[in-house]
């Protein structure tokens, strides 16, 4: 995916539940010229998030082709709703973005090359629908070859769904490489497939071959640098995700763990009848789980404290998680990631 201007679709959803949409404006390398969201449409970007790159907030496709002055090479779509399906809504701005010659980029399970009227379409005009969520045709089960690879392997795991353990495996790239450390980023999901540009989207590879997925990756990434950081995706106590989850830590055969977690989240996301354990129970989870395949443990937490208002509230907040699973732990967003590399150097990784 090639793509040096795009307008990224969000309908209704900007900023607070359009994840993909943040992570591809926060971390790509894609000039974003503007969102669609008919709920916000009139407003900036930085009225909604002030530390990104702005861009007007518009209605519709044609308005944001109008607003780029014509110069859009591709439409992503920057929702990843639970399930993964396409709204009916979208189509005309989806019409419209193919009609005016430009890429249509999606992370859904729901695959627009399989819609025969979008496909029919993009043909015609000769552009490229790019199903981010559509696996390789020649996956296969993992043989144990990620052992072998001669980078040091770190995996991010979660507490649950949507902690942010994509942002921090990419904050913990970027504070790495500022150390001198050449590490790299191993996307999973779909978002991290949009930013990295390439990847293996695990939650939709058939579940014998997910371990193999990441094994694949990690082959083609690990004599090239020193430090991989694997997306993790969901959690093992997910009542829904968990296979996900078992599947990237068995697969990474990781050297070290990151244990990512939501300040202030006690229930499963979407799942609320279920309670999260005890944070150092996770330690024991992880690992436990692991070591049969690769001993591993875990080196260092990161706490998303998107939700704490006040600075000092964050601060203690990630002291006190810290202190309570046992290892350097920082709010990669807005602290850095230097003291989870602190705790992934200290392991003796990455070197």
């Amino acid at each position: 995916m090639d793509h040096e201007r795009i307008a990224v679709l969000a309908h209704e959803k900007f900023p607070d539940r359009a994840k993909t949409a943040l992570g591809v404006m926060r971390y790509g390398d894609q000039e974003v010229c503007g969102v669609l969201d008919r709920d916000r449409a009139g407003d900036r970007v930085t009225d909604h998030v002030p530390d990104i790159a702005d861009a007007p907030i518009v209605e519709s496709f044609a308005d944001a082709h109008a607003a780029a002055d014509g110069d859009l090479d591709a439409l992503y779509i920057g929702i990843a709703p639970i399930g993964g399906g396409f709204d009916e809504s979208w189509r005309s701005d989806v019409e419209a973005a193919i009609e005016a010659g430009c890429d249509v980029v999606s992370g859904l399970h729901y695959f627009l090359n399989e819609d025969e009227g979008l496909a029919a379409l993009a043909d015609e005009h000769g552009v490229d629908l790019v199903d981010v969520r559509k696996p390789d045709d020649d996956l296969t089960v993992a043989s144990g070859a990620s052992g072998d690879v001669e980078a040091d392997v770190v995996c991010t795991v979660g507490t649950d769904c949507s902690v942010g353990k994509m942002t921090a495996s990419l904050e913990i790239v970027a504070a790495a490489r500022e150390r001198g450390i050449d590490a790299a980023f191993v996307p999973t999901g779909q978002t991290g497939i949009m930013i990295a540009g390439w990847g293996n989207p695990i939650d939709r590879v058939v579940s014998d071959f997910a371990a193999g997925a990441v094994e694949e990756m990690l082959v083609e990434a690990g004599d090239d640098h020193d430090l991989l950081v694997v997306e993790g995706q969901g959690s093992i106590v997910h009542p829904a995700y968990s296979a996900v989850t078992c599947g990237i830590l068995h697969g990474s055969m990781a050297d070290g763990l990151v244990l990512c977690h939501a300040a202030g989240r006690e229930v499963v996301h979407g799942y609320e009848s279920f309670d999260l354990p005890p944070l150092a129970d996770y330690v024991d989870l992880y690992e436990d789980l692991a070591a049969p395949v690769h001993e591993t443990s875990v080196v260092a937490g990161a706490l998303n404290t998107k939700d704490v208002a006040d600075d000092a509230a964050a601060a203690d907040a990630v002291a006190d998680f810290g202190d309570e699973v046992e290892v350097p732990a920082a709010d990669p967003v807005r602290d850095g990631a230097d003291r989870i590399v602190d705790g992934i150097v200290d392991a003796g990784l990455g070197s």
